[in-house]
């Protein structure tokens, strides 16, 4: 009798649509919102423990940390894709070259992020005008958090391997125990060892760290098909080529609009610290609520490359609009939850009533547009899934950037600078994107022959 062999990869191919894609999708969520425990956790620490200054300064260099980490997110997503389409074709070969491609690669690329952004701290910080009573603590935070950015990287490119072949219960197990150790390290180094935003610092990268070895020991050491070896390592530029294909759109579009937000930020930054920190407790609640479209988003990419690869192109369209479904009825829930607490969920950041005010009324002024991005995030994702990712990077950097600066250059400028108008500016950037990406995917779907 032969025994069949145990794999923890997961073929989308088949199925169910809905269960298939909760299935993918729930560990990716409670994945990423242990993922965003580090930040937050750092965020929860300093404005307690240290002050409204420290808790401003991390909050200010948040959309610094994704200019860099963004723009290598587009290239996991790149080799997601080429690795979901091989193994929904069962092309085991292109499926190994390409891991040993993308690995090799990625280890060069945390060399060239680690030097580059620590370069760029002051710059950045100087281009967002960071107000001086918050610069100097900013300046560590980010120097010690890009001296270690490493472990970051190589833990989602490896988590971005697994999730093309549709593991994401391991990078999850991975995610709540490092998050936990950072928990323990932040209470540690500020309360004990009085670090102050340093100490969160180190927290969270040793933390990252140790995500990294796990994910490269997974990685190594398991016999499924998805196995990294250091011997193989090596450098396919053909398979390069496709990826970048297929990622760098989608990391040029990222690190545009995460550098067209630390514009927004320098408009927050004129009202002060109070307001600053408001801001701040508001992106990191709003990054919270976003988590359920992202990984609808992250299920539609590798859902729709999985099926295109085995020519299911119906299915793959079926399952487009299943996820929005899904992130739709989810993201609603969670929105309205936020509205009516939205003070209570910005004083587990600080007791500082002014910035509860501030972050509250962020909150209750944008939470319900966030609908809008279920649309936005799911259609991208399917469409890179595709891999069309030009389509969605002009759509987005159109709605996410360019209208939304120049909304709040007419607002601030000519009718009402005030924390609310700048405020707004997020939900004009997600209004005009969601028109015109439903009017690009109909596009798409009219070539489908149902």
């Amino acid at each position: 009798m032969t025994q069949t062999k145990k794999t923890t990869s997961r073929d989308l191919t088949t199925g169910n649509i809905a269960k298939q894609i909760l299935l993918f999708s729930l560990p990716l969520m409670l994945g990423n919102i242990f993922q965003m425990l580090y930040n937050t956790v750092d965020s929860i620490v300093v404005g307690n423990f240290v002050g409204t200054e420290a808790l401003a300064a991390v909050g200010s260099t948040t959309m610094i940390v994704n200019l860099f980490v963004f723009f290598f997110n587009g290239f996991s997503i790149g080799a997601g894709v080429i690795i979901g389409r091989s193994f929904g074709a069962k092309d085991m070969e292109k499926l190994h070259n390409t891991i040993e491609t993308v690995m090799t690669a990625s280890f060069a690329l945390c060399f060239l992020f680690t030097g580059i952004s620590i370069l760029l701290v002051k710059p950045m910080l100087h281009m967002m005008a960071t107000p001086e009573n918050v610069f100097p603590a900013a300046v560590t935070y980010l120097r010690i958090y890009f001296a270690g950015i490493s472990g970051l990287l190589i833990y989602n490119i490896g988590s971005g391997i697994l999730r093309a072949v549709g593991d994401t219960k391991r990078p999850l197990y991975f995610l709540i125990l490092t998050s936990i150790l950072n928990i323990i390290l932040d209470l540690m180094f500020v309360i004990l060892f009085h670090l102050g935003i340093a100490g969160v610092a180190l927290a969270t990268i040793i933390s990252q760290f140790v995500s990294a070895g796990l994910i490269i020991v997974l990685l190594t050491k398991t016999t499924d098909i998805y196995r990294f070896s250091w011997n193989d390592m090596h450098v396919d530029f053909e398979i390069l080529r496709a990826v970048f294909a297929v990622g760098l759109p989608a990391a040029i579009q990222s690190v545009i609009t995460a550098f067209s937000n630390i514009f927004v930020q320098s408009y927050i930054n004129y009202f002060g610290s109070g307001v600053m920190a408001g801001w701040s407790c508001y992106n990191k609640i709003d990054m919270f609520i976003m988590l359920p479209m992202n990984s609808m988003a992250m299920a539609a990419t590798t859902f729709v490359s999985q099926n295109i690869g085995a020519g299911q192109e119906k299915r793959a369209n079926e399952g487009t609009k299943t996820a929005i479904i899904l992130s739709l009825l989810i993201t609603g829930g969670i929105a309205a939850l936020i509205y009516l607490f939205a003070g209570l969920a910005v004083s587990l950041f600080t007791q500082d009533k002014e910035v509860i005010d501030y972050g509250a009324m962020f909150l209750r002024l944008n939470v319900f547009f966030l609908l809008l991005n279920c649309i936005n995030h799911v259609l991208a994702g399917a469409l890179r899934g595709r891999g069309d990712s030009r389509g969605p990077m002009v759509i987005m950097l159109t709605g996410f950037v360019l209208i939304r600066q120049i909304y709040l250059f007419v607002m601030t400028r000519f009718i009402a600078n005030t924390p609310s108008t700048v405020g707004f500016g997020y939900p004009v950037g997600w209004m005009v994107t969601c028109v015109l990406e439903v009017l690009y995917f109909k596009m798409k779907w009219s070539k489908v022959t149902e």
